[in-house]
């Protein structure tokens, strides 16, 4: 039988929430973030605290009316690095722990878990590095020293593989940041990098994801085309990250001007007055402008001056 809300029971899981997000911001300082208060929407910046190696994700969460008694909180992990199997392997793991804790506050159990994890995953890459170097110094007397043969690698499967995703990451692209748009005291702000593969999007997201104030925002609507010489195709992709169809029309304008090899980030935070419509239009000026301010559009004033020239042209063949 399902559980039921009563209005005693959720009275019992606000004070719970209230008091375990004011015993979070009094462990955690400045890595918790208030991101609506009202909504109940939270944010942490997690890190696995080493010098080298070092790994952060952005925990977003929101507690709904019925957690902890019945529901689990919502969550969102950003971090550009994590994909694939091991998304779902840090997803499981934080289901277990709530399956086991069912009833039970389990925001700090959650970071915990996440930080555990990243400190796994940094010392696996420091163990690829070290059996990298070992390799590379037994070898010392190889004529081309500047070119490893990777097969002489004494790795696991897994470790090679490892090996191979931490050799072909890509140092993020620079990121240009724009000027600010605010109304009824909901921010956006553009940021653009120059992208030519999809990997550096991800590289882009992460290093923006390391500020501590664009990976608190409310959104980060982002959309990105890279032109494919050799298909002749553009590669193009789009996130509303919670903010409904802002990422398809992010795009849209991308099409529209016909830009390419570029990655447009909008960061909104919400300021708890409903925008309707004009928060696309926010988000789209934004985009333009940094667009435009880094060369990758015409102003309205070049392309009036460029048509009015083609039209000139055309009327004198005419005559």
């Amino acid at each position: 039988m399902a559980d039921t809300i009563t209005p005693e029971n959720e009275g019992d899981d606000l004070q719970s929430q209230m008091e375990e997000v004011e015993a979070l911001s009094s462990i955690y300082g400045d890595e918790w973030c208030v991101i609506d208060e009202a909504s109940r929407i939270f944010c942490i910046k997690i890190s696995n605290d080493m010098a080298e190696n070092k790994l952060t994700a952005c925990l977003q969460i929101i507690l709904p009316p019925d957690y902890p008694s019945s529901a689990p909180p919502i969550y969102q992990i950003n971090a550009a690095w994590l994909r694939g199997a091991e998304r779902v392997r840090l997803a499981n793991s934080l289901e277990d722990l709530y399956v086991q804790h069912a009833g039970e506050s389990i925001l700090y159990m959650w970071v915990e878990k996440i930080r555990e994890f990243l400190l796994e995953k940094a010392q696996d890459s420091e163990t690829v590095e070290q059996s990298k170097q070992v390799t590379l110094t037994a070898e010392e007397d190889v004529e081309d020293e500047d070119v490893p043969d990777l097969t002489s690698l004494t790795l696991s499967a897994e470790d090679a593989q490892r090996f191979l995703e931490h050799a072909n990451d890509e140092e993020a692209p620079p990121i240009k940041h724009g000027d600010c748009i605010t109304d009824r005291r909901s921010t956006f702000q553009p940021h653009l990098a120059p992208v030519v593969m999809p990997r550096q999007v991800k590289a882009a997201l992460e290093r923006l994801y390391d500020n501590k104030k664009i990976a608190s925002a409310t959104h980060n609507i982002y959309a990105y085309r890279i032109y494919c010489e050799d298909k002749n195709s553009f590669l193009q992709d789009c996130e509303d990250d919670g903010e409904t169809a802002a990422g398809g029309r992010l795009l849209h304008l991308l099409q529209i001007l016909d830009v390419r090899n570029v990655l447009v980030v909008v960061s909104r935070w919400y300021g708890g007055i409903l925008l309707g419509p004009d928060r696309f239009k926010h988000i789209n000026n934004c985009a333009r402008s940094i667009l435009l301010q880094e060369g990758y559009a015409a102003s309205s004033d070049d392309v009036t001056k460029s048509a009015g020239k083609a039209k000139r042209l055309k009327g004198k063949k005419t005559k």
